[in-house]
């Protein structure tokens, strides 16, 4: 799918609402229209990459702040690992194999209370 098509793009650009909980010039994150846990949340990168196994060495910085977002906003939710049973998943679906449904890279956040629908 091209950048002119993208679903997320249009979100990152405004064009398509969404429940943003955070935007900034490289990261949007927002609630999952179809959540499969009680706290669904999607990070995207503004930059339009269509999977994960399209990144190279050049994309590491952008995806090394990509995860300390997502730490910071289970933080922020109050899901983060602070001991004992607690925490959240992280999902990065890549291709259709992987369950990728959008083609622009994104991690899912899930959290709170099982059983879970899906797994992202």
């Amino acid at each position: 799918m091209s950048e002119d098509n993208c679903l997320f793009c249009k979100i990152a650009s405004g064009e398509i609402p969404s429940k943003k909980v955070h935007e900034d010039e490289e990261f949007v994150a927002f609630y999952d229209i179809r959540p499969a846990a009680p706290v669904h949340l999607l990070v995207i990168p503004r930059q339009h990459i269509a999977t994960l196994s399209e990144v190279t060495k050049k994309d590491a910085p952008l995806l090394g702040r990509m995860l300390i977002l997502v730490a910071n906003l289970a933080e922020q939710l109050g899901v983060a690992y602070t001991g004992g049973e607690t925490g959240f998943r992280t999902v990065i679906n890549t291709g259709p194999g992987g369950g990728q449904e959008v083609y622009h890279l994104h991690a899912h956040i899930l959290a709170g209370p099982r059983p879970w629908s899906r797994m992202g």
